[in-house]
């Protein structure tokens, strides 16, 4: 079976109008840049999508306008998690999951559970869920690390936790699952930076935040990742450095939203408690960009 969770997926982001509504227009032609240049999956509803500051109703909209326009051209993963096992399970069991390859789940946040805490909340999904899960670990926004012995337990109790996007930034722990996972098994790198080292060590790809504004190079990179080019590879991975560290410089979706704002792509627009990207910020990904369009 082919894994479509293979290769680089995004993690897309709402936009919104300056009067903080949510810009479907500005969705559908992002969904579509994307597609037409070379992302492999669309991951909706993460973090980069301002998940907890979107309505329900409104991920409702955001959801059927992506399945609209993507009209079954790319595997599509939903993000459902949080922190309220209850509430996930509910989630999930209300939710229409047949045009999906797959959901995104984080691991708890806030409430710090134990690595035994971790594997029951996931367990109880998994036990609900009808569709693939990819297991989310982002250490520094949940403030609890989920570690390899805990993800991979899942992995192997559960047939439909086929994946885990790993964003703990930590190279170390990357390997750790790589070496012990089972076969069927997927790492994919919620880490930018560390995304290219990740395939070329054995990973499946990314689910990226930058990849969304320049998806062709990005996605062309990881391809060839995939396929052991490494020299060729980090030519484009160096190219792409200083922008990967330019997003996150003020906060995730603030840094991308200013390159696709540069693009003409969207409104630079967030919602509180989120900013938008300063002035100097916009700047420097301005010329950035300018640079790497003549490059």
């Amino acid at each position: 079976m082919n894994n479509p969770f293979l290769g680089t997926g995004i993690a897309i982001v709402t936009p919104f109008k300056a009067d903080l509504t949510v810009d479907f227009q500005a969705l559908e032609n992002i969904v579509e840049y994307n597609i037409n240049n070379g992302i492999d999956y669309i991951v909706i509803s993460g973090t980069t999508g301002e998940s907890v500051t979107v309505t329900k109703q409104e991920k409702k909209e955001i959801t059927n306008v992506i399945i609209k326009v993507n009209n079954g051209r790319l595997p599509l993963v939903l993000g459902i998690g949080g922190n309220n096992t209850a509430a996930v399970i509910e989630e999930i069991k209300t939710t229409d999951l047949s045009g999906f390859a797959g959901i995104l789940s984080v691991s708890p946040y806030y409430s710090k559970p134990t690595q035994e805490g971790l594997y029951q909340h996931f367990k109880a999904i998994a036990e609900v869920c009808p569709i693939p899960i990819i297991l989310y670990n982002v250490p520094g926004r949940t403030s609890k690390n989920m570690l390899p012995e805990t993800t991979l337990r899942l992995a192997r109790d559960f047939k439909n936790v086929v994946a885990v996007k790993e964003a703990g930034n930590n190279i170390a722990q990357y390997l750790e699952l790589l070496r012990d996972k089972p076969e069927d098994f997927s790492v994919i790198s919620g880490d930018d930076d560390l995304a290219l080292g990740v395939v070329l060590a054995g990973g499946a790809g990314v689910i990226s935040v930058i990849g969304q504004g320049l998806p062709k190079a990005f996605s062309t990179m990881i391809n060839l990742g995939l396929e052991g080019k490494a020299k060729e590879a980090y030519a484009l991975h160096f190219k792409m450095m200083d922008i990967i560290n330019l997003i996150f410089e003020e906060n995730n979706p603030a840094g991308i939203k200013a390159v696709l704002n540069h693009l003409g792509l969207c409104d630079k627009t967030v919602r509180l408690p989120l900013v938008t990207a300063t002035d100097q910020l916009q700047t420097k990904i301005d010329n950035f960009m300018a640079n790497f369009s003549k490059s």
